[in-house]
């Protein structure tokens, strides 16, 4: 699919419609008096299949006290109190 050039005043005139072109695969090139200033391309497809559970297995072990409760000073920032 080929490139479409298009000034800022068109791209915000109708932004609806480059959106579903950049949807389509499309990439647009923003021009600023007919020099090319940027591009906008489609993002890659979100993944679609669910994460096995279990990667990181064996990698990293939580040691005993990430389950302690934290101290108070900390709590205290947490609930935005100072003292």
């Amino acid at each position: 699919m080929s490139d479409t050039e298009i000034g800022a005043y068109e791209a915000k005139t109708h932004l609806s419609r480059y959106l579903k072109r950049l949807a389509r695969g499309e990439r647009i090139v923003l021009c600023l008096r007919n020099v090319p200033i940027a591009e906008i391309r489609p993002l890659p497809a979100p993944e679609t299949k669910p994460r096995p559970i279990g990667l990181a297995k064996g990698r990293f072990s939580v040691p005993p006290s990430f389950f302690q409760p934290l101290p108070d000073d900390v709590v205290r920032m947490f609930e935005g109190r100072s003292s």
